[in-house]
């Protein structure tokens, strides 16, 4: 492997089993704690997912991730990886992996009672046509009782 520090990049993506979550960084600054977690769907480098199930699912988690109910206020940041296998999730505090597994379970099982995506129109999103809330269901059927820890 060639030589980097971009810590995505050091990961073996050959030797991964996906679903799964896990620690991908731990970084302070000024006393401020932030993690960052690597939320796998697909196995690298033998499948990935649509860009518009992508934007569905990053949609609808972000409505799930902000929820005041019961919703996580220290994530700073859900988005998807360029590579299109999983998102990337940021947050404040060393949150319990295991902790937030079970959320993002509880989570994904809450996608599948949508029947429409939040804010998907020309005023609240950049490119509201591409999402296909019919195949992001299909993807997180497959995963959520698979996700594991890593």
């Amino acid at each position: 492997m060639d030589k980097t520090n971009v810590e995505s990049f050091k990961l073996d993506h050959t030797k991964v089993k996906a679903p799964y979550l896990r620690i991908a960084k731990d970084l302070e600054y000024n006393g401020v704690k932030v993690r960052k977690f690597d939320l796998r769907f697909c196995q690298p480098n033998k499948e990935a997912m649509e860009t518009g199930a992508i934007h569905a699912i990053e949609h609808i988690m972000a409505e799930e991730f902000n929820n005041s109910e019961y919703g996580i206020k220290e994530i700073i940041d859900f988005s998807p990886m360029g590579c299109r296998t999983g998102f990337y999730i940021i947050m404040f505090t060393e949150f319990d992996q295991k902790e937030l597994l079970e959320k993002i379970k509880f989570y994904l099982n809450n996608l599948l009672k949508y029947d429409e995506i939040p804010a998907a129109n020309e005023i609240q999103c950049g490119n509201y046509k591409d999402m296909d809330l019919k195949r992001a269901k299909e993807i997180v059927k497959k995963v959520v009782n698979n996700l594991e820890l890593f």
